[in-house]
């Protein structure tokens, strides 16, 4: 039982020690659509290595997950693309929470309720090491990004602006 001061883990957590996935948890405060430049300041981390979980849904309301750094946005048409899709736009944020099973601003990729297809910036993999959400608002786990693909089979996209 988490003691007075702890939070019980999240599903992201659990799944990072399922797969032994070396992490270390970074808590800040939270800002409502403070984003990744909050974060970034908070733990005085550059917002490259910061890495947006970001739901989105194709043309049928299949939904995917593109994973993005906090100082870049997704070209929407370059995913659809690569992803073999004829369309790709952000999930309404009630949708992707019943996809992820995670607030909106505490989205992470890993631990998801429902299975999803999962697309990263190449760029990303290339970093020393990045910060994801941990499955909560306020928290980061700071992962080698290669696990993306080790864990969640993530496939490997250009489509950043």
């Amino acid at each position: 039982m988490p003691g007075e001061n702890e939070r019980p883990m999240t599903s992201a957590q659990r799944e990072l020690q399922r797969h032994q996935v070396a992490f270390t948890e970074y808590e800040y405060r939270y800002e409502p659509r403070g984003g990744t430049s909050t974060s970034s300041r908070a733990l005085g981390a550059d917002e490259h290595a910061i890495v947006k979980t970001l739901v989105m849904e194709d043309e049928n309301g299949d939904p995917l997950i593109i994973l993005m750094h906090g100082d870049r946005e997704v070209g929407t048409g370059q995913l659809a693309r690569q992803a073999g899709r004829k369309t790709v736009e952000p999930c309404d944020p009630v949708v992707a929470q019943r996809h992820t099973g995670y607030l909106i601003g505490g989205t992470s990729p890993f631990g998801t309720r429902k299975k999803m297809p999962v697309y990263v910036e190449r760029s990303i993999l290339e970093l020393p090491a990045i910060y994801v959400n941990g499955g909560r608002r306020g928290l980061l786990v700071r992962i080698d990004p290669t696990e993306f693909v080790r864990v969640l089979g993530a496939t490997a996209v250009d489509v950043a602006r």
